[in-house]
Formats: structure tokens, C-alpha cells, sequence
């Protein structure tokens, strides 16, 4: 061979690499930058959890005692119950977020928590055959519908523990696909099973793989994912609470008081409109794609299998949705491979996802700047002036709060206006209590149920939402309660 033509050989390599690193850097840059924007313009709904107060109140508590309390020290109505707190170590977390960084900061890991999900789900795509174009539409569309920023106060990526399930599941499915790093995963479980009690999905995704490789007889990766099972299994015991921990999931999955929370109902109860019409159009290609079966490259079983387990769960729970936007993405991208023409132009889209993505990495600290004034945590239900007239006037007072009411009520008084029930549900409160509350948010009044939790709990006032009028005029009108004090969105009711 001749200099002229080893030269030429070499020039004309030269484009692989080129090409290579556009679709490798360009789409990641472009999907990254341009989720974490529409987030962070959004990041009011990711501070709107109605349990984000009492999270923060209890990452200060076990920060300041060093330990995780046993029972709750906020509520007048506990009993002798244990309180089973599955998102300690995240709570702790957001405290010192909050405390050194402010809510700028709780903000910011939220979104570094969707970034990673992004980048997760593009490294996946990309790794099993999908073009970046491909990738793009299908990681772009999933990432920005299953949060469900269209359906609050159901938002699953939020400042709440709720985000550590999405991120570690998405790496569970990611690790256990690709089989690069998966004896990371028990140590990952350790994490998972201190930040949120979801992490028995991460067992269900375990599973599933290992179901799969016992049905092809796939013996290696088989015996792999058992090992693997079996450290997180061992795993999810390290935590304070230790072989307890499945009492505490066990007061939350299953448990009756599922079917009086939101996200708990079904899809139909949840989907609103216009808000829910993408999701349903995404569904609704997902089915078609799956039916048509129309692919350039085969969809590994194991997603296939995720992506339509969740949908039925989605379309039962509504809180399942999530994982199937996120766990559909693979196999749309896939599918979308196969209906894209094979033409040189898609070297030239990389490229512009490339310049689009610069453009909006460079618009993202603009964005952080003009929404960081606004960020707090919301006085839709509480505000400051309401609690400052609680604890002056109704201090270690018998009251009768709303549920949505409670989180909030424990942050900004830290148990001196001492609540009746909040979000923790079951994890805190006894079922009988529960019952009893269950039996009162209702627009028609139940007369006979108010008159028994009253005289039951000794309640000294309620505080109540000022738009259930039905209430006032039951209570003023008919039991000669005193309507005391009204503030932006709640009502005090003061027994005579």
C-alpha cells in the first residue's frame, strides 16, 4: 500500500468517529437540557406534594435526636401505634437540602433526579439498536408524560421520596438489560429501601428477568439474576426498622384507605381533559406499534413484558402510568427505528439536536433564575398567617384538620397545634382512626358520623376547607359552632 492510499484509507475513516460522537453526545445533550427546562417551568408542581411538609419536619426530628423516632410526636389521636417512617434517610436528605440550599436546591435535585432517568433511558435505547432520532421522540415524549404534571397533586416526579422509586427502577430495568452492572444493584437496594417504600418493584423487575431467562433455559444469565435477587433481598434488612419494614409496606399496599387517595383509584377517575390526551395518544401508539409488530430490530421480551404489565397496572392504579411511559420508551423507540427511512439526512439531525442542545444547556441557569423567587412551599392549603393564628390562639387545642391540611399543619408548627390525621395514612395513624375520618370528607354531610368523631376525639375546633359550605351550615347553623376565623383556603370552627 502506498502513503497516497494509507492516507486516504485513514480519511476516510475519519467520519465514523465524527458521526459516532454527535450521536452519542448530541442526543443526550438535547434530551437532558431540554426535560430539565421543562421541568424546572414546572416547578411549582414540584414542590405542591401535599406531604412535603412533614417530610421536612421529619428529617429535622431525626436529625436532631439521631435517630428515627419510634412514634410520631405531632398528631393528639396515634394511640399506642408505631409509626413506620420508609423514607427516613430521604427526608433527612431534603432537611439538609432545604437548610443549607433552600428550596432552590430541593428543586434542583429533583431535577438532577429526572436527568438521570433521561440519561438512562437514551444510554438503553441507543445500546439496543435506535437511531438518536428514534431515541429522541421516544425518551423525549415518555420523560415529559410521566410525571403527570397534568393530573396534581398525582405528580411522580416531585419533591418527594415517590422520585427515588421512578429513578432506581428505571436503573434496575436499564442495568438489568444491558447485564454491564449488575452486581451493583444489592447496594443500590441498600439506598432504595432507606429513600421510599416502593422499592418491592425492584424485585418485581428482578423477577421478571429471571422468570424470562428460566423460560428460554438461559441458564447463565439465570443464575445471575438469582444472585442478584438474592443480595438485594438480603439488602432491603439494612435499614432501622429492619424485618419490620414489610409491616410498614403492608400498611400501605393493599390497605383500605388506597381507595380514598387519588393516585391509588383507577386511570379513568384520574385522567382529566385536555390534560390526559397525550398520555392516551401514547398509549393508544404503543398498542398499535405492539399489535403491528413492525421493527427493524427485535424488542427484548423482558421490556415488552414491563411496558404492558405496568399499562394493565397503570389502567387499575393510576400511579403505576408512570413506570409504563417510562418503560414503553424502549419499545417505541424501537418500533419507530423500524418506520424511519435509512437515509444519510439522520446524520444531519444529530447534528442539529446537537446545536439545539447547546442552545438549551445555555438557557438552563436563565431558567433556574426566573423560577427561584417563586419556589416554597406552597400556601395552597396553609399559609404562614394561618399557622401563626393557630399557635397563638389554638395551641395543644383537640382540632379537627383536613387530611390534605395535615403535612403542612406539622411543618409549620412542629406539633404545638398538634394535628388529627395527615398523608401518613396508615404508616401512623390506627385503622380504626382512619375509618372514623374516612366517613367525613364528603360534600353531603353524614350528621351522625360528624356528631360521633367529635364527641369520640373531644374535639375542641375544625379546620376545614372554606368551599364545603354544607359543613358551615351544619355546624354553625345546627350544632351553634362559631365560625372564628377564615383564612386564604381553610376555615376554623370553634366548638361553643
Amino acid at each position: 500500500m502506498t502513503v497516497l492510499e494509507a492516507c486516504g484509507s485513514e480519511l476516510d475513516q475519519k467520519p465514523r468517529p465524527i458521526r459516532t460522537y454527535f450521536q452519542a453526545s448530541g442526543v443526550y445533550v438535547f434530551l437532558i437540557a431540554v426535560t430539565s427546562i421543562y421541568y424546572l417551568l414546572n416547578a411549582s408542581l414540584l414542590l405542591c406534594h401535599f406531604d412535603l411538609g412533614w417530610h421536612l419536619a421529619a428529617g429535622d426530628l431525626i436529625r436532631e435526636r439521631g435517630s428515627v423516632p419510634f412514634q410520631d410526636p405531632w398528631a393528639f389521636t396515634l394511640g399506642d401505634r408505631q409509626w413506620f417512617n420508609l423514607s427516613w434517610l430521604w427526608d433527612v436528605m431534603a432537611s439538609i437540602l432545604v437548610q443549607y440550599t433552600g428550596f432552590g436546591g430541593l428543586t434542583l435535585s429533583v431535577v438532577a433526579c429526572g436527568a438521570i432517568i433521561v440519561g438512562y433511558l437514551t444510554s438503553l435505547c441507543l445500546s439496543k439498536g435506535a437511531s438518536a432520532l428514534a431515541t429522541c421522540i421516544a425518551v423525549l415524549s415518555a420523560c415529559v408524560l410521566y410525571p403527570a404534571f397534568a393530573t396534581p397533586p398525582n405528580v411522580y416526579l416531585a419533591a418527594a421520596p415517590n422520585t427515588a422509586t421512578m429513578l432506581f427502577s428505571v436503573i434496575f430495568y436499564a442495568e438489568c438489560l444491558k447485564r454491564t452492572r449488575l452486581f451493583l444493584l444489592p447496594a443500590m437496594m441498600v439506598l432504595w429501601v432507606n429513600l421510599h417504600g416502593g422499592f418491592p418493584l425492584g424485585l418485581l423487575i428482578l423477577g421478571t428477568f429471571c422468570g424470562i431467562a428460566l423460560l428460554k433455559r438461559d441458564w447463565t444469565n439465570f443464575k445471575t439474576y438469582a444472585l442478584v435477587s438474592a443480595g438485594c433481598f438480603a439488602a432491603i434488612f439494612v435499614n432501622p426498622l429492619g424485618w419490620h419494614i414489610y409491616d410498614g409496606v403492608r400498611a400501605t399496599l393493599g390497605h383500605f384507605v388506597q381507595g380514598y387517595i387519588t393516585e391509588w383509584e383507577s386511570f379513568a377517575r384520574n385522567a382529566t381533559m385536555p390534560g390526559s390526551i397525550p398520555g392516551i395518544i401514547w398509549i393508544s401508539l404503543f398498542v398499535v406499534l405492539e399489535l403491528l409488530h413492525r421493527t427493524s430490530r427485535p424488542v427484548p421480551i423482558e421490556a415488552r413484558l414491563l411496558a404492558w404489565l405496568f399499562l394493565f397496572l397503570g389502567f387499575y392504579q393510576y400511579r403505576y402510568m408512570s413506570f409504563f411511559f417510562l418503560f414503553s420508551a424502549l419499545p417505541i423507540s424501537l418500533h419507530i427505528e423500524g418506520l424511519l427511512p435509512n437515509s444519510p439526512g439522520r446524520f444531519e439531525a444529530e447534528r442539529l439536536l446537537l446545536a439545539a442542545g447547546i442552545f438549551a444547556l445555555c438557557a438552563l441557569p436563565l431558567t433556574f433564575m426566573h423560577v427561584r423567587p417563586g419556589l416554597g412551599l406552597t400556601d395552597g392549603l396553609l399559609s404562614d398567617d394561618d399557622a401563626r393564628y393557630l399557635q397563638a390562639n389554638f395551641s395543644q387545642a383537640r382540632i379537627l384538620n383536613h387530611w390534605n391540611v395535615g403535612g403542612a399543619l406539622i411543618f409549620r408548627t412542629r406539633g404545638r397545634v398538634p394535628v388529627f390525621v395527615d398523608g401518613r395514612a396508615a404508616t401512623a395513624y390506627p385503622d380504626s382512626l382512619l375509618r372514623d375520618y374516612l366517613t367525613l370528607p364528603k360534600w353531603e354531610i353524614d350528621e351522625a358520623a360528624w356528631d360521633h368523631v367529635i364527641e369520640k376525639y373531644r374535639i375542641d375546633a375544625v379546620f376545614w376547607p372554606s368551599v364545603h359550605d354544607v359543613l358551615k351550615r351544619f355546624l354553625v347553623d345546627k350544632r351553634g359552632w362559631k365560625e372564628q376565623y377564615v383564612g386564604l383556603h381553610e376555615t376554623l370552627y370553634v366548638k361553643p
